[in-house]
């Protein structure tokens, strides 16, 4: 069985979990969220924990349980702290300036860019070359960050663009005559 899938989910207190035949459902001060039920797994829901076991004894159920488990984890660690991702912007004149739902930036084109956020994600910018996205869902959090990157990846000859606060962009060296 998977590792991971035999860890239970722990309900902190104010966590409401309702299982449906289609649905898991998270609700809590921070928001609700749904995901689709796999059939492959078994949830059992016991004493402010939720258990997952494959429903047979295939490779693909026991891999699923593991998946299962963590993204109900990842939906309860959301709806009760968040997730936030933080961007960086490097390069002479970057700038960005969230209003409300829209993230204006200024990234060396000869327009600045608009973009407008989903529901459930917000953005804020600390100083004029911090963003910074929060919201619940994981995987929009993400999908969100990554799209603003995708406006000016990093290059690799000096480094300017859009980039994770952490990532490390490996410098090329120029051609030499």
């Amino acid at each position: 069985m998977s590792r991971v899938g035999k860890l239970p989910v722990l309900l902190p207190a104010g966590v409401d979990v309702t299982l449906h035949a289609d649905q898991i459902s998270v609700k809590a001060a921070g928001g609700t969220l749904n995901l689709a039920q796999n059939p492959l797994v078994k949830i059992v829901s016991e004493a402010g924990k939720l258990s997952f076991a494959p429903a047979n004894d295939s490779r693909a159920s026991d891999a699923m349980s593991g998946t299962m488990r963590q993204l109900v984890n990842n939906m309860v660690v959301g709806v009760t702290k968040g997730f936030e991702k933080k961007l960086t912007l490097i390069g002479v004149g970057y700038k960005a300036q969230a209003t409300g739902n829209k993230l204006n930036l200024a990234v060396g084109y000869s327009h600045p860019v608009n973009i407008d956020m989903p529901v459930g994600i917000t953005v804020a910018t600390p100083t004029p070359t911090e963003i910074l996205i929060k919201g619940a869902d994981r995987q929009r959090v993400g999908q969100v960050a990554a799209e603003i990157r995708d406006v000016r990846p990093p290059e690799p000859y000096k480094g300017k663009g859009i980039r994770y606060s952490d990532e490390k962009i490996t410098i090329k060296e120029t051609k030499k005559k």
